[in-house]
């Protein structure tokens, strides 16, 4: 099982993920926004924890791949504090 960092109750910043043919695009909201997304990616949100995100899925919207892009886009964003650690910065 793999864990994710929030900003509160939403994403540090804009990603971007792509698996198969389906592309998603999640940006931060404002608190109180919810969670702005389709039936797939909006599931996946949701157990993830994050409350407040609009998102957008292009090309394909098979489930299967929705859901796996949206996994990897969470997978692959890092906090302030973990690329700042990790490039030897303050």
């Amino acid at each position: 099982m793999d864990s994710i960092e929030l900003k509160g109750n939403t994403i540090y910043y804009p990603i971007k993920a792509k698996h198969g043919a389906s592309i998603i695009f999640m940006k931060p909201a404002a608190p109180g926004t919810g969670i702005i997304a389709g039936g797939a990616m909006r599931a996946v949100l949701e157990l993830a924890g994050v409350q407040d995100v609009l998102a957008k899925c292009y090309g394909s919207t098979t489930p299967v791949n929705v859901v796996q892009a949206t996994i990897k886009a969470l997978k692959e964003m890092e906090s302030p504090k973990s690329v700042s650690e990790r490039k030897g910065k303050k």
